[in-house]
């Protein structure tokens, strides 16, 4: 897995299940709510600081591990 990065949520869709964070060093990347850490119901909100690795995706960059910080 690659090396973690931080950034900020800057939008995610509880009912499309996903969204983008804007990443500390550059640029968003896309995450979606099976990549975010922990049980039940995992979801986001805006503004919300989080830590993360990068894998590519079948349509770019993708955020996995997520967690909030």
């Amino acid at each position: 897995m690659s090396e973690r990065e931080t950034g900020v949520v800057k939008w995610f869709n509880n009912q499309k299940g996903y969204g983008f964070i804007a990443r500390d060093s550059g640029g968003d990347v896309f995450v979606h709510y099976t990549a975010i850490s922990g049980q039940g119901y995992r979801t986001l909100n805006e503004g919300d600081r989080v830590e993360f690795s990068v894998q590519q995706g079948e349509k770019g960059p993708a955020a996995v591990a997520v967690r909030k910080i």
